[in-house]
């Protein structure tokens, strides 16, 4: 596993924690960075922590539209992370190429979630790559 898929689980992990416990994202990582209990944090789960709480409330519209027959609270919360993990990559991270974001998310729920999740990340994700650009236009 590369290093930036690493920091990807990395950043699913405090995510689904922070969504679990009902705390702020950025909140939790912070108190771990440089904590001498957990292992270092690489700055690229800290940016995508960071990137996805700063971007919180339009992931989640957009994953709301997009996922068919679910809502946002219904899904389970590690396909939540994902998700929302994937989309920040799709959108907003512009050194990563939209098929990279969604395969690494489709990759992260195969070895995080359900056997369903897999295919359900894939169709989110796919159907919001095929307005991604639009979308980037107005973000």
């Amino acid at each position: 596993m590369g290093a930036r898929s690493k920091a990807r689980k990395r950043a699913v992990d405090v995510l689904y924690e922070a969504d679990l416990r009902g705390v702020d994202a950025v909140t939790l990582l912070a108190e771990r960075v440089g904590s001498p209990d957990v292992p270092p944090i690489n700055d690229y789960t800290i940016g995508l922590v960071e990137g996805v709480t700063g971007h919180r409330a339009r992931i989640d519209d957009l994953i709301s539209e997009h996922a068919e027959g679910w809502t946002l609270q219904r899904m389970p919360g590690v396909d939540r992370a994902v998700l929302r993990v994937g989309l920040y990559e799709l959108l907003w991270a512009a050194d990563v190429p939209d098929a990279v974001a969604i395969d690494e998310a489709v990759e992260l729920a195969k070895q995080l979630s359900t056997d369903d999740s897999p295919r359900f990340v894939n169709g989110v994700l796919g159907r919001i790559a095929v307005i991604a650009d639009q979308l980037r236009a107005v973000l």
